[in-house]
């Protein structure tokens, strides 16, 4: 993202670019940054916008060889065309694009052993767009909001964190909500988030899971219940269920080995920023109850598979059993 920011602030464009990665929100502020700095976007003469599978490879290409009309340079944006997971030819228009021409690419899925992948990574520049570290997302956060005149501390922001979550596009609904709620005061309080953000599903998962370790069958259920009436699926949230209980169960191994937070964090797939949450949600758990756990959810999954249960009824089961 560094070389996008100075061949933004320059003016000095590459001739083709990939943007790629499972931040959205990053690849949508990069692809519009980009394409505004090269060109208007209401330049029908000069731009050119793709989107798709059905994309005319051969059209973009008589495109890309055409001088652009009036203006110093032609702008093709292609998105999502699929060609960089499967066998195709443009990859040789790369190398003879004019000058006068850029190509950006926005793929959410890319195959690093593409031709085009290759072509592009010789004569353009590839930007992975991955989900932000803790220390960014908090900098950004309180920026976004030093912005529109406001303050709050470290640990608001890490509270606000643990509730939205690590998506960037989800953390800037939510922080519009805080802003438009906290209008004619400058500082952000716990109480403001409380008061209008909703909590990302894993923050309700990880409810229902300290509901059970309380063996509060009633939380857990009522919990569940407000799952399906936000129409996440029984499987989804059975899902969910299985996927927290064996994260809790390596947290608590990682611990006994003795791994440090941020190695915990890298060997989990998790955000460090959560580690935290983790150790002490596994902390109310023996090894064996959360071994017992899993199993427990496995059964109700190949029970729910096979058509023994519903899957609303098989998940309300297991949540029964794991809260005895």
């Amino acid at each position: 993202m560094k070389t996008l920011q100075e061949h933004i602030k320059n003016h000095s464009f590459a001739s083709v670019y990939l943007l790629t990665g499972t931040e959205a929100y990053l690849r949508n502020q990069y692809k519009n940054r980009l394409r505004d700095a090269m060109i208007d976007a209401t330049d029908s003469m000069n731009y050119n916008y793709f989107e798709g599978k059905n994309i005319d490879a051969s059209e973009v290409a008589s495109l890309a060889q055409t001088m652009p009309f009036f203006a110093d340079r032609r702008v093709i944006l292609i998105e999502n065309s699929g060609w960089f997971k499967s066998a195709n030819d443009f990859a040789d228009e790369i190398a003879s694009l004019p000058a006068e021409t850029t190509l950006i690419f926005v793929e959410t899925e890319v195959d690093k052993r593409n031709r085009l992948y290759k072509a592009v990574k010789d004569h353009g520049v590839i930007s992975e767009m991955e989900p932000q570290n803790e220390e960014t997302l908090t900098m950004w956060v309180a920026g976004r909001l030093k912005k529109e005149g406001f303050r709050i501390t470290r640990q608001n922001v890490s509270y606000f964190l643990e509730m939205t979550g690590t998506d960037m596009e989800r953390i800037e609904n939510e922080l519009e909500k805080v802003i438009c709620y906290a209008a004619g005061r400058n500082v952000i309080t716990a109480e403001d988030i409380d008061a209008v953000c909703v909590p990302q599903i894993s923050g309700r998962i990880f409810d229902m899971i300290d509901a059970i370790a309380a063996k509060n069958r009633d939380r857990a259920l009522a919990l569940y219940e407000d799952l399906l009436m936000l129409r996440e699926s029984p499987t989804s949230i059975l899902y969910l269920i299985t996927r927290h209980f064996n994260l809790l169960f390596q947290a608590k191994e990682l611990q006994r080995e003795g791994q440090t937070q941020k190695d915990m964090a890298t060997l989990m797939g998790v955000p460090p920023f959560a580690i935290k949450k983790y150790l002490a949600s596994s902390g109310k758990f023996l090894s064996n109850e959360l071994k017992n756990s899993l199993l427990l959810c496995m059964i109700t999954e190949e029970q729910i598979k096979t058509g023994r249960l519903s899957d609303r009824l098989g998940v309300e089961l297991l949540l029964v059993q794991l809260s005895e």
